[in-house]
């Protein structure tokens, strides 16, 4: 179930800056940035499930909270400050 809530949260994520670099800049950026959190997240994903398969057992903490949710909380905390950085201009009022 928490798998899912990331999975939506990165699509939609994806969908508000598809929207929002189309209306700004055109489709080849928007496009280009869809990419890049597409590479981002599939990259995030095998680096994150790569550390915590030596320190977490598959198991993880019971059934809601499993080796692949703490991987995928771990890289959308990662990605979230990433993210805000990146794409923090776009979505304040003056821009800088």
């Amino acid at each position: 179930m928490i798998i899912w809530i990331i999975f939506y949260a990165h699509i939609l994520f994806a969908l508000i800056i598809f929207a929002k670099k189309y209306q700004d800049e055109n489709i080849s950026s928007a496009l280009l940035n869809i990419g890049l959190i597409g590479l981002l997240f599939s990259v995030g994903w095998s680096i994150a499930s790569l550390a915590t398969k030596y320190v977490i057992s598959e198991a993880g903490f019971g059934t809601w909270f499993d080796r692949d949710t703490i991987t995928l909380t771990i890289l959308s905390i990662g990605e979230y400050f990433f993210y805000k950085g990146y794409y923090g201009k776009d979505f304040t009022q003056d821009g800088n």
